[in-house]
């Protein structure tokens, strides 16, 4: 079982990291899922060791919305896990006060990770209908972690990227998340509760991704002044 960390622990996000991120976003293959309406995941680990951060990532998902909206529409399913065997799989929608009241009413409850179950939840759902990216929160990784890596390949064979948020410094946790993100065609990054501004930034810029692709990701960056990467024009065209 992985230990998770010291709350007190100071983990800053790095520059490198973040272009690390960025520059892997640009060059994930972006496939419509048609309309301009993109889907996207959002899933978070709600154990007891995320509330001190669990306001955060309410605060963040307004954001993904308002920086899509000149796009197209993106369309969300919110995922957390918590307690005993307990995951929650809510509607995709596009609204984004809908979104945040039921973050809002959800309270984060002590159990182990249930990541294995976000994973092949979002095949399922890839299967039925596109799926743009899944983009996981989380701090820990109590899992047989060949399994999780097992799922990521499939995801990448099937175009399914994982972008993954790594709260702390649990080195159990970094290495499977590094290792599904990969795996999977997607990202990894680490942040803490000093770097919500990054991470607001990163995820707004993969919802661009997921609704408009690597031309929309580019306008985004410029369009903000985003000092954080910037898109080589080789990349995404």
């Amino acid at each position: 079982m992985s230990k998770k960390r010291d709350k007190n622990v100071p983990i800053k996000t790095g520059g490198a990291e973040v272009q690390a991120f960025l520059a892997k976003v640009v060059q994930t293959p972006h496939f419509p899922a048609g309309g301009e309406h993109g889907r996207l995941i959002f899933a978070l680990d709600a154990t007891a060791s995320r509330e001190p951060t669990w306001d955060v990532a309410c605060d963040i998902q307004a954001e993904m919305f308002s920086e899509t909206a000149s796009l197209g529409r993106l369309s969300v399913q919110l995922v957390y896990y918590r307690g005993f065997g307990e995951v929650y799989r809510g509607p995709f929608t596009d609204n984004s006060s809908a979104l945040l009241r039921d973050m809002v009413g959800v309270y984060c409850l002590g159990g182990r990770t249930q990541i294995a179950q976000v994973l092949d939840h979002a095949l399922v759902e890839h299967g039925d209908k596109r799926v743009s990216a899944l983009v996981f929160i989380g701090d820990a990784c109590e899992e047989n972690i060949d399994e999780l890596c097992h799922t990521a390949g499939e995801m990448g064979m099937r175009s399914l990227p994982i972008f993954i948020f790594h709260e702390g410094d649990d080195v159990i946790a970094r290495r499977a998340f590094e290792d599904i993100a990969r795996l999977s065609g997607g990202a990894y990054c680490q942040f803490d509760s000093g770097s919500a501004k990054i991470l607001r930034e990163l995820l707004a810029a993969v919802a661009v991704y997921a609704v408009g692709g690597h031309r929309a990701l580019e306008d985004f960056h410029d369009r903000a002044g985003r000092t954080l990467l910037r898109l080589a024009a080789k990349n995404g065209r």
